[in-house]
């Protein structure tokens, strides 16, 4: 690699035909990937397992561990620009990578992601609210947590995702037990709020400041994990939704971001009624909560993920469609299993042509070789004229797979 490769500003617009890399090979990736070589890309995965979903589907997959200097030589050799599918890279994995080549996100953005301390606290910065909380580093700060911040949630500060390294606390004495089980590792205590619902915001951010954004989402999660997603014109007030393309916006702006971002809320009931808004994380890449947008929009956020790393223009993306996005767990396969009581369990397709007979349907399923309980296999998007008809579809699939009924809370 050399250190004096072309600048971000020469290199860009990157345009079809050169090569993409990114950092991952999971269902994020090949999503990715996909969307990449629709559009004349070619692709290059650097991730260490040798069957992920995004490597068996690109042009090149390099098999190699995220910090192998050998293996981002190779990348940066590939690829004419980089990004990376999760916040769980090592950031100086990236920077390494950044002297060479174009990165979208950038390290710094992507460090902040890795620890909920550094995260909060550029929440505070940009002045987006966030839930009361403490940092607990040490013996002295557990001892200091203010009394009003109990009941609440102890979540470690690095390498939590849906829902790990969470654990409710109900007094002092959970909340001592639990730090000690975490290893006394950094943790931030959130005080408990009472949530009306959950929302995501998904925004895309240029090399040159230009910032697009998709319509909020609604979200429902189920054990720390994303179930359901319903995006329309009645999913939340028009005043609450300007407010979280807003503050999301401000989040985006306020480290320079340049890629596709997710933003997570907590929606807090309130005397009015409409509900105040409470950040929960960001997510700098494409996110669950948005994948809807592969069927129900003109531009989906992959398109997007690209857009921002070849430095080509970015246009507001146009939902022509109602959605509704189910998360296609791994337990599925073993619904029919369970209800005969077979023990071991075994694992079976699920009833795809039945819920493929259903109008407005899309099914999308990540490659995985091996269903696992717990394990992300794929995702069911359902479009239709109306909300309505929209959710009358998607509780028939949600029956026929053997998901919980009703789909909202």
């Amino acid at each position: 690699m050399s250190a004096d490769y072309r600048s971000v500003r020469d290199a860009l617009p990157l345009l079809p035909g050169a090569t993409l890399g990114v950092l991952g090979g999971g269902q994020l990736g090949r999503m990715f990937v996909h969307a990449a070589q629709r559009m004349g890309y070619f692709t290059a995965v650097l991730d260490p397992d040798p069957d992920s979903p995004a490597g068996r589907v690109s042009h090149h997959h390099i098999h190699a561990d995220y910090t192998d200097i050998d293996g981002l030589a190779r990348l940066a050799g590939l690829a004419d620009a980089i990004t990376t599918e999760f916040e769980n890279v090592p950031a100086p994995s990236l920077e390494h990578l950044a002297v060479a080549r174009p990165l979208a996100p950038g390290a710094p953005a992507v460090a902040i992601a890795q620890d909920r301390i550094a995260e909060k606290a550029h929440f505070v910065r940009c002045g987006v609210p966030c839930a009361p909380y403490a940092v607990i580093a040490s013996a002295d700060q557990l001892a200091a947590v203010p009394d009003d911040l109990l009941p609440g949630i102890l979540k470690t500060a690095r390498l939590g995702y849906d829902g790990k390294g969470q654990q409710r606390v109900r007094d002092r004495a959970e909340l001592a037990a639990a730090w000690e089980a975490s290893g006394g590792v950094a943790c931030v205590l959130e005080k408990l709020l009472p949530l009306e619902f959950e929302a995501s915001v998904i925004v895309a951010r240029g090399h040159d400041g230009q910032i697009v954004h998709f319509p909020p989402q609604r979200n429902l999660h189920r054990d720390g994990i994303l179930a359901v997603t319903e995006v329309h014109g009645d999913n939340m007030s028009a005043a609450l939704a300007e407010r979280a393309v807003e503050a999301t916006k401000s989040i985006a702006q306020g480290i320079d971001y340049v890629g596709v971002l997710c933003v997570e809320f907590f929606v807090i009931a309130d005397k009015d009624g409409e509900g105040s808004l409470v950040v929960n994380e960001m997510a700098p890449r494409p996110h669950n909560s948005g994948h809807w947008s592969m069927d129900a929009c003109d531009v989906s956020q992959f398109e997007l993920q690209v857009r921002t790393m070849a430095g080509l223009p970015l246009v507001a993306p146009r939902q022509h469609s109602p959605a509704v996005m189910l998360n296609l767990l791994g337990d599925l396969w073993f619904a029919e299993s369970d209800a005969l009581g077979e023990s071991p369990a075994v694992a079976a397709a699920p009833r795809w042509a039945d819920v493929l007979a259903l109008p407005g349907v899309h099914l999308h399923l990540y490659g995985k070789t091996e269903a696992r309980r717990g394990r992300k296999m794929g995702h069911l998007n359902i479009t239709g004229a109306d909300i309505a008809s929209v959710r009358s579809t998607a509780d028939f699939a949600a029956a026929m797979l053997g998901l919980p009924i009703p789909l909202s809370e």
